[in-house]
């Protein structure tokens, strides 16, 4: 769900030294690039939606990819819950020197009609600079380029320091069959690792083509839904009654609009607003400080908090976002319902914030249940959290550190929070910290995954290749 991880803020924190250097080492790597090209290609081609589609030729494809490639059948499983929800795993032995990293990708991908796009969302398409389908941004790009990084590494003969495990997994986008949870709760040993590198999230942000930043996800909110119900025994429309199921769902929904979730501000975003702080001027520059003092100057806070990013990355945020009643015109409405959207900040759990829902509603009449994700309604949220997260792991930051102003010269390295939600929600769950890392550049006004027209730059593609190899090697060589 890449489009959730972007930071928008024009200049971002440089919390690592940036250094560039006397050579050049990262190169193309020509035959690394056709591969990947053609694996991105078979990807797109191959649909995953969760109405129509099927992870499991997908992952069937790259097994065949990584047979052909000289991986032992041992080292490659196709497993999963059902026919069409099958995840791949596939290991590349190290020395032993350290615990496994581990790669995560998600196959699957979210609907798309091919009446509301100009091109084929199923078919592969390059026109105008652009690579164009249905995953070319979330996340086949990312699934086609790890896999050919691994690919290449056992043609190389590398022995990396330690295992490098790639899972391509079903239902980051939706349904029921979440494979990196089904993994994780059914086959932990493939899969468990040290730290864990997922490709759906960070990246080069640029504006009008010029990179401003690489991000990189170390943290990430909690996604949740919950489901606001009134009912009464409605009635004729021509006797209106006080107890209007619409009228009260109405009301606890304009609660909900008017409450605002507590400051709060984590070790990653934090250090985030520390250099922000540095780099802006005039009256955000004197908000961001006034934020980062102890105690906080809420003023501040508030004034900062009327951006949608800031808001979103300072506090716990809920939002109506489906809403339906009554069934007939003429009759008093006896059900009223409204989904609510919550990004949780790492720490708090769903049921802590299913009741505190119930309390800002303060209305015993609007029933408040928590969704869970096959749309089973619960009158107890689960009690999944996004935990606290854990410093920036000095393997991956360093790497990137080496990397990035070679590439990139000039620009910071950011860790963030994303204000979205992926796959890196059970692997931190796990106690596997979770970075998510992409050498892929997107334009901040030309993010379409999820929508019409769905694209990646050819060249961010192919440099987003040259990139990852280089990055994963320096994280596996020590």
């Amino acid at each position: 769900m890449r489009p959730k991880k972007l930071c928008w803020f024009p200049i971002c924190c440089l919390l690592f030294s940036l250094h560039v250097p006397a050579e050049m080492t990262v190169k193309p790597h020509e035959a690394t690039r056709r591969l990947a090209h053609d694996i991105f290609q078979q990807l797109i081609e191959i649909n995953t939606t969760d109405s129509v589609g099927s992870v499991t030729a997908a992952s069937e494809a790259m097994a065949r990819r990584f047979r052909d490639a000289g991986f032992p059948e041992s080292d490659i499983h196709v497993l999963g819950p059902n026919d069409r929800k099958k995840n791949v795993v596939v290991r590349l032995h190290g020395s032993g020197k350290h615990k496994p990293v581990l790669l995560i990708g998600h196959l699957d991908v979210v609907e798309a009609r091919r009446e509301d796009w100009t091109t084929d969302p199923f078919k592969f398409v390059e026109q105008e600079g652009y690579f164009y389908g249905r995953g070319t941004s979330d996340m086949k790009d990312g699934d086609a380029i790890m896999s050919a990084t691994l690919i290449r590494m056992k043609k190389e003969g590398y022995v990396p320091s330690r295992d490098i495990i790639l899972a391509l997994t079903a239902d980051e986008e939706g349904g029921v069959s979440n494979g990196v949870d089904w993994l994780i709760k059914n086959h932990r040993e493939l899969v468990d690792a040290e730290f864990v590198l997922n490709h759906d999230g960070g990246g080069i942000l640029a504006d009008h083509g010029k990179p401003l930043v690489m991000e990189v996800d170390a943290t990430e909110k909690l996604y949740g839904d919950f489901m606001l119900t009134a009912r009464n025994p409605g009635g004729h429309s021509s006797l209106p009654r006080l107890d209007n199921a619409i009228y009260e769902l109405a009301a606890a929904l304009t609660r909900i609009a008017d409450y605002q979730f507590p400051f709060e501000l984590n070790s990653i975003t934090r250090a985030y607003y520390v250099r922000a702080a540095r780099t802006e001027k005039g009256e955000r520059a004197a908000d961001l400080a006034g934020m980062l003092k102890s105690p906080p100057d809420m003023d501040a806070v508030n004034r900062l908090s009327k951006d949608p990013i800031d808001n979103s990355t300072m506090h716990t945020t809920c939002v109506a976002t489906r809403l339906s009643g009554g069934h007939a015109n003429n009759a008093l409405p006896q059900t009223a319902e409204a989904n609510v959207n919550c990004r949780i900040l790492p720490g708090h759990s769903l049921e802590e914030i299913r009741l505190a829902l119930e309390k800002i509603v303060a209305d015993p009449k609007v029933k408040v249940q928590f969704r869970e994700n096959n749309n089973e309604l619960m009158d107890h949220g689960s009690d999944r959290h996004s935990y606290v997260p854990a410093p920036p792991r000095k393997e991956v930051f360093d790497a990137l550190d080496k990397i990035v102003p070679e590439m990139w010269p000039g620009i910071p390295v950011l860790p963030t929070m994303s204000t979205g939600a992926s796959d890196g929600v059970y692997t931190n769950a796990a106690g596997m910290p979770t970075y998510a890392v992409s050498g892929e550049q997107e334009d901040r006004d030309d993010v379409r995954a999820h929508g019409k027209d769905e694209r990646i730059g050819v060249e961010s593609f192919y440099r987003g290749v040259d990139f990852y190899y280089a990055f994963l090697k320096e994280v596996t060589e020590r």
